[in-house]
């Protein structure tokens, strides 16, 4: 071969070499990138090509996929009762992607997960139609039915779980929002979404894990439970060294109680019964910032929580002495989401030992065969079984003749604490009202609920934990127990 023709082809040779590398690196390298890219449809066509699979609560579906008219997207998401389940699976929507549960489990009800390679290997065979799997939940419907009921056209939030296994048993916001009216790809439903962003009341906003709130007196049974586990307190009839008034230290301020109420020197049960600020204030004093941090961290503070949907991180603040004070009865910069006041009580009445939260418990192949089944996890121990016993005797004495007497069960033991916490500049705005509780049985505590509530209707001086959310919370609770026992 002359010289010529041989640089002719030593020079093709190259064009294809670098073409088989091109080509490679496209269909491999960059295949997941190209694929999730918005300006390539046909992955979005293929996407909506098949009925997306269920998300299932009591052995039901509270999803479905209809055909879609005049679009190359054959179908879309629709819901049953979507208001209601919207804060559990978030939106599916032909325009704007998905959230939470449709979001994260987008691979099962898709049917294009790796879990179901050989359904889809099969299918390609038998020449069935490609169809998602399913997600099933923990959620009790009847809890979560009780939750959005009760919450009604307040704002506000409910978070039930099973404090023996983490299971969320309810998850409700409010107010909130169709995810069927935005599901597809038309004027109507960029119209209908951009309607709901604009919504100054946020109903795509969940609050039960994504909206931090002061936990108010709610906290007190963390901070009760840090005085425990650190040896400052160990009888809980006992009196405290709590004089009244109390000085905020660094302060010319003393610290109130909400009334004429007999917090001198009270004991751990009665100042948790009668609410007192002063006794608790300085039992988070006494303990200092960093024993309190370390104790609300064993709860679950300031670190994201995933469940799998992710919650925002409460936050126990690194402070002063008289923030910190006041953090210890949940006010200064403390924020804690209703997913995170749940998981305290629910600490308490498993003992003190506090499980994962999760909300899938199976997943199946569209011929529902359970590809997956989750197993419960611990996720920390905030506290030893005997100080827990102490606080659930305290948490029950605010149920059976304190302030949380609107959450009694006949014939049921329940523990709780009610909140009332401070809202805007200089407590300028109506308060939240909280309750935080549990349901006991002889085979254990089925249930912890924590509820938030902000009532714009009410008189500020008629908003408190007890009056609003104890009663959200025992519904919850009886909606419980109906089915466990």
């Amino acid at each position: 071969m002359n010289k010529p023709l041989r640089r002719i082809a030593i020079f093709c040779g190259v064009l294809i070499l670098a073409l088989l590398v091109r080509t490679n690196y496209l269909q491999y390298v960059r295949a997941d990138e190209l694929n999730s890219r918005d300006e390539n449809r046909r992955v979005r066509i293929e996407r909506y090509a098949h009925e997306r699979g269920n998300i299932i609560v009591d052995g039901n579906p509270v999803t479905g996929s209809v055909a879609t008219e005049g679009s190359d997207f054959k179908y879309k998401r629709v819901w049953k009762n979507g208001p209601m389940w919207a804060p559990v699976t978030g939106y599916s929507s032909q325009a704007f992607d998905a959230t939470q549960l449709e979001s994260i489990e987008d691979g099962i009800l898709t049917g294009n997960d790796d879990q179901l390679f050989f359904d889809r290997t099969l299918s390609m065979f038998t020449g069935e139609k490609k169809q998602g799997g399913n997600v099933v939940t923990t959620l009790n419907g009847d809890a979560q039915k009780a939750a959005f009921k009760g919450l009604g056209n307040k704002k506000g939030a409910v978070v039930a779980l099973d404090p023996r296994t983490g299971a969320i048993l309810a998850l409700a916001s409010t107010p909130s929002y169709d995810p069927s009216v935005f599901a597809g790809n038309s004027n109507k439903d960029s119209k209908a979404r951009q309607e709901l962003l604009n919504d100054k009341d946020k109903p795509m906003l969940n609050r039960a894990l994504r909206e931090t709130y002061p936990p108010g007196s709610t906290f007190k049974v963390v901070t009760a439970a840090a005085a425990l586990e650190n040896g400052l307190h160990s009888d809980i009839d006992a009196k405290t060294d709590s004089p009244l008034p109390w000085r905020l230290p660094l302060s010319t301020d003393n610290l109130a109680n909400e009334g004429n109420i007999p917090c001198e020197n009270a004991s751990l049960r009665e100042a948790l019964r009668i609410s007192c600020n002063t006794v608790f204030g300085k039992m988070s004093d006494d303990l200092g910032n960093e024993k309190m941090i370390e104790e609300a961290n064993k709860f679950g503070f300031n670190k994201e929580i995933f469940t799998p949907v992710r919650a925002e991180a409460s936050i126990y603040p690194k402070d002063n002495r008289p923030q910190n004070a006041m953090a210890g009865i949940g006010q200064a910069s403390n924020r804690a989401t209703p997913l995170q006041m749940a998981m305290v009580a629910a600490a308490v009445a498993n003992d003190g030992k506090l499980m994962q939260p999760y909300m899938v418990a199976q997943r199946q192949a569209p011929n529902l065969d359970v590809i997956y089944t989750h197993e419960k996890e611990q996720f920390s121990q905030p506290l030893s079984a005997e100080n827990a016993q102490k606080l659930q005797q305290m948490m029950e004495t605010v149920v059976q003749n304190g302030t949380g007497r609107n959450a009694q069960i006949p014939n049921v033991t329940v523990g709780g604490k009610t909140g009332t916490a401070q809202h805007g500049l200089n407590n300028s705005e109506k308060p939240y009202a909280w309750f935080i509780s549990y349901a006991k049985t002889k085979a254990g505590s089925p249930v912890a609920v924590a509820v938030v509530v902000e009532d714009g209707a009410a008189v500020s001086d008629d908003i408190s934990g007890g009056g609003l959310a104890a009663p959200i919370a025992r519904d919850v609770m009886k909606a419980v127990l109906a089915r466990s026992r």
